[in-house]
């Protein structure tokens, strides 16, 4: 039988971090329910300049953080953007294929690092339970089949993806697959909130991974609430406390994408295995 290997990716450069502990719950509970040994490896990127071996391992999950995605000439920015030429040249060129999985801070770092648009500063911080459009190309995405249009996911950045270069993503085959909501008395672009990169790599702007408790916990935290109240006054923020834990909303998010992205990877996986074996 085969091994499932998987690799964490930490982004959070030594800051206490929930999306990263749901990370590791969502991967540990497929641990617990696989038949096949599942080994789960922590990698710390930003603070320790820890970086996966590709070659150890069959699934990656590189999470959010804090901090501007634009290279600021550090060790790690080059370590991981070989990361993630070497997980893309792999699957081109070989049938055992890897899958990853860029969260937040590390979407932003891929949709730099394959030039495909503008990632830049909001005007304001975003922080809330936000609904998720999806696309044309969104509605026939595996990952969000049971999901309705819009979803609802956590939203929490400071940086921007807009302008996509369409060119740049027909070219690489690249997709779009979710946008921010609309809003049309806002003059301002709609931002890219899903990519698929690949058939194997998937990258969100949102947080898949959050579930309620951890929510509560970051709204109980004065720089988000702040920044909550600032942008979006009072009743948003209490109606984002009153979401939480709505069936539909980000519980839903949290059992559908994360959990569905670990599963085909296994089967495909195993499938693999099978017919090399």
């Amino acid at each position: 039988m085969k091994d499932i290997r998987i690799a964490l990716l930490d982004m959070n450069n030594n800051q206490t971090n929930q999306g990263f502990k749901n990370i590791k719950e969502i991967s540990e509970a497929f641990q617990q329910s696989s038949e096949e040994n599942v080994s789960i490896t922590t990698f710390d990127v930003r603070f320790k300049n820890e970086i996966p071996d590709i070659e150890d391992f069959d699934i990656f999950i590189s999470s959010g953080g804090p901090g501007n995605p634009h290279k600021e000439g550090l060790e790690w920015e080059e370590k991981f953007a070989n990361f993630l030429d070497s997980v893309f040249d792999h699957n081109k060129y070989n049938d055992h294929k890897k899958y990853l999985f860029l969260i937040c801070h590390s979407f932003q770092l891929a949709s730099i690092h394959w030039e495909l648009g503008n990632i830049c500063k909001r005007k304001s911080y975003s922080f809330g339970v936000m609904p998720i459009h999806k696309t044309e190309d969104g509605e026939q995405e595996f990952l969000f089949k049971n999901l309705p249009d819009p979803f609802y996911a956590v939203d929490s950045r400071a940086f921007q993806f807009i302008e996509p270069d369409y060119e740049r993503f027909e070219e690489l085959g690249m997709k779009i697959v979710a946008l921010e909501k609309f809003r049309p008395h806002i003059d301002l672009e709609r931002a890219v909130m899903a990519v698929r990169f690949s058939e194997e790599i998937f990258g969100t702007q949102f947080h898949p991974e959050a579930n309620p408790a951890g929510m509560v916990e970051s709204l109980k935290d004065e720089k988000y609430k702040t920044a909550m109240i600032e942008n979006y006054g009072m009743e948003k923020y209490l109606e984002t406390v009153d979401r939480m834990d709505d069936e539909d909303k980000i519980i839903l998010t949290q059992a559908q994408i994360l959990p569905r992205f670990l599963q085909l990877a296994k089967k495909n996986i195993l499938k693999n295995a099978e017919a090399m074996a």
